[in-house]
């Protein structure tokens, strides 16, 4: 078929496997029947944070924040973020996200190249 249809909220959450528990992390890559482009869909809770940072070798990613409003973590920079804000992010930027007062919805896009992340098991917004 020519396209795909799918509700992200009936995509797996993998928030709790990667030690989020109380967050939306939904990788909507398969379920989409994609080839190339990785979309995934975050929900933080008041004050909550990535429970990582991660960077790439080699997908540019935007971020676009659907509601809500927080903080963005690039390498060495913090941005205030708030809705409808995109954000595209160069592979290599470490990036993590915080969540405002009343949290934080986003949508990520890019290329999917399998094995590309590199995850960094850290609170960057502390150092």
């Amino acid at each position: 078929m020519s396209w795909t249809k799918k509700g992200l909220t009936e995509v797996e959450n993998s928030a709790p496997k990667f030690g989020f528990p109380d967050g939306e992390a939904r990788f909507a890559f398969g379920e989409l029947e994609a080839s190339d482009t990785g979309c995934a869909y975050f929900r933080f809770g008041p004050g909550d944070r990535s429970p990582f940072a991660h960077k790439h070798e080699n997908a540019e990613e935007v971020y676009v924040v659907l509601s809500g409003s927080g903080r963005a973590k690039l390498d060495d920079d913090v941005v205030d973020i708030q809705r409808l804000d995109a954000i595209r992010v160069s592979p290599t930027v470490v990036r993590a996200f915080e969540a405002g007062g009343e949290g934080l919805e986003i949508l990520a896009f890019g290329p999917r190249c399998e094995g590309d992340g590199e995850l960094i098991h850290e609170d960057v917004f502390e150092g």
